[in-house]
């Protein structure tokens, strides 16, 4: 098979009102780190769950140079897919900026869409939901009438409706991984943080952060409510929707105690930086069995670019790794991809010594949800890309790939 770009891949790009068209005259340009055709073996059909976004006052760019009178197209990929480039265009003048969302190069190759992109990992419970008119809204409404003053329901409420969060919807669905949040607060000023902008930041949130700290007592009363009825359950502080758990470590090791006083079954996670290891060990103290920790980069630059850590650094996440893998804990680590970063050589090399290093149990996998052209210049282009099926194969020969959190 020949895997070099091909004209048999044709460009998809968008029109008045947003519509879609395929040309198979013109090949698209994909972004890698360095602008380029797609290569064959980096395209699949796109899956069930894919979402189409047109990408506005950018012209899509094609082996003869920029269309005009078109807009670019990229895709969002449904869970358990790893994207493997971005989408190559000419921004015009006065383009606006992006939203957080995660842009997936796509083109058409015999007339169907395709993606560049990898499956990763498979879960049914993270698979594309569909509801009967009124059948989320009963559940939530039946829950929050017996805990109506519960703050830790009402924000997943909130998610469960608004944003359409799994783990917020499986606290009332009463299955797989249910969301704890905790904090408002957080240490870090990520450039794509979806809960929480800068005031003179050009992109709103997506989301809306909680506003207040939550109890001890909420925590565990969500928590014991769903292990009670999911026998294998996962209970996760950390959500999306919320700023650093370990700023709040001294409820979470509560919330711990009183989760274990009624309930030994299921799995007790926390999604965090990984700022504070001192924070964790208080956690894993309690009963901590299993933490997910996030990071772009193995590499002090462009890990800093990225988060603006505030009051520490990579190495206190790299500490809390190690801390928690000595203690035995179901370490994960959080990896937030995008073509050209995740797969600059030198980036593959400090991923594997450190994954060399310091065994976890699984790195998962998550496409960054920022504007390519934000992103890039906030960390840098880079000098010698590898491609990310490269990057994900270096990673797997340590230890497993995947997306989603598994009890098994």
């Amino acid at each position: 098979m020949n895997l070099r770009g091909d004209a048999s891949v044709a460009l998809a790009s968008c029109g008045a009102g947003g519509r879609i068209s395929y040309d198979p005259s013109l090949v698209p340009l994909a972004d890698a780190g360095i602008v380029r055709e797609a290569l064959l073996d980096e395209l699949i059909p796109a899956p069930q769950g894919t979402l189409e976004m047109m990408l506005p006052r950018r012209s899509p760019l094609t082996t003869i140079g920029p269309i005009s009178g078109r807009d670019a197209l990229a895709v969002a990929l449904p869970a358990g897919y790893t994207r493997l480039l971005v989408p190559a265009y000419a921004a015009q003048r006065n383009a606006p900026a992006l939203p957080l969302f995660g842009y997936t190069f796509a083109c058409a190759r015999n007339d169907r869409l395709h993606v560049a992109a990898m499956k990763t990992d498979e879960s049914d419970d993270w698979k594309p939901r569909r509801f009967k008119p009124g059948e989320l809204e009963g559940l939530i409404e039946g829950r929050l009438a017996k805990e109506p003053r519960n703050s830790v329901l009402a924000q997943v409420a909130l998610c469960s409706r608004e944003y359409a969060c799994f783990t917020a919807q499986n606290v009332f669905l009463e299955r797989g991984e249910a969301a704890l949040p905790v904090s408002p607060k957080c240490n870090a000023r990520c450039i794509g943080c979806i809960s929480e902008q800068d005031v003179e930041a050009s992109i709103p949130s997506p989301q809306t952060r909680i506003a207040e700290e939550a109890a001890a007592e909420e925590l565990a009363d969500v928590a014991i409510y769903h292990l009670e009825r999911v026998e294998d359950g996962i209970v996760s502080f950390g959500q999306g929707c919320e700023g650093e758990p370990l700023l709040r470590s001294i409820a979470i090791a509560r919330a711990i105690d009183r989760i274990r006083a009624r309930c030994a079954n299921g799995t007790i996670n926390l999604n965090t930086n990984g700022s504070m290891p001192a924070a964790l060990a208080r956690c894993i103290d309690a009963g901590l069995q299993a933490v997910r920790i996030s990071l772009n980069s193995f590499r002090p630059k462009a890990y800093t670019a990225y988060y603006r850590p505030q009051g520490y650094g990579l190495e206190d996440v790299f500490a809390s790794v190690r801390l928690a893998a000595e203690r035995g804990l179901a370490v994960s680590l959080n990896l937030l991809t995008h073509p050209g970063v995740t797969d600059e050589k030198e980036e593959v090399a400090a991923a594997d010594a450190f994954l060399r290093a310091t065994p976890v149990a699984m790195v998962q996998t998550r496409t960054l949800n920022i504007d390519p052209a934000l992103y890039f210049e906030t960390v840098g282009r880079p000098r010698a890309p590898l491609g990310m099926r490269h990057a994900i194969e270096a990673i797997r020969a340590v230890t497993r790939v995947g997306n989603f959190t598994h009890t098994h």
